[in-house]
C-alpha cells in the first residue's frame, strides 16, 4: 500500500509545527469551522514552514548586508518593511524601523525577489 504525500513532499510523521496548536488555531478562526480533515494541519504546518524559512531568509540577507552574523528584530521589521509580500505584517514591527529603509534599499529588495 502506498502512503499518501510521499511523493508530494508532505510528510505524515514529525513535524516542526505541532500539529495539535494548528488544528486548535484553525478551530478558533470562526464558527464556522467544525470539522477539520487530518490532512489539513500538515498543510498548513508545511505553508508555515515555507512562510517562515523564506523571511528568515531575506532578513539574513539583511544583516549580511550589515556585515554582521547575528539576525536582530531590526533585520526582520526591515525585511517586512521592504518587501511587498509581507505588508500584511507591517503594522506588527514598530514604527522606527519604516525610518531605517531608504527607497534605494526597498528597489533593490525588491529586484532580488
Amino acid at each position: 500500500m502506498r502512503q499518501a504525500g510521499i511523493y508530494s513532499g508532505i510528510r505524515s510523521g514529525p513535524h516542526a509545527l505541532p500539529l495539535a496548536r494548528i488544528k486548535k488555531i484553525m478551530k478558533q478562526s470562526g464558527d464556522e469551522v467544525k470539522m477539520i480533515s487530518g490532512e489539513a494541519p500538515i498543510v498548513f504546518a508545511k505553508a508555515c514552514e515555507l512562510f517562515i524559512k523564506e523571511l528568515t531568509q531575506k532578513s539574513w540577507n539583511v544583516t549580511i548586508q550589515g556585515k554582521r552574523r547575528i539576525l536582530h528584530k531590526d533585520d526582520v521589521a526591515s525585511t517586512v518593511v521592504s518587501t511587498d509580500v509581507f505588508d500584511f505584517l507591517a503594522s506588527l514591527v514598530s514604527g522606527d524601523c519604516s525610518e531605517q529603509v531608504s527607497p534605494v534599499e526597498k528597489e533593490v529588495a525588491i529586484l532580488e525577489s
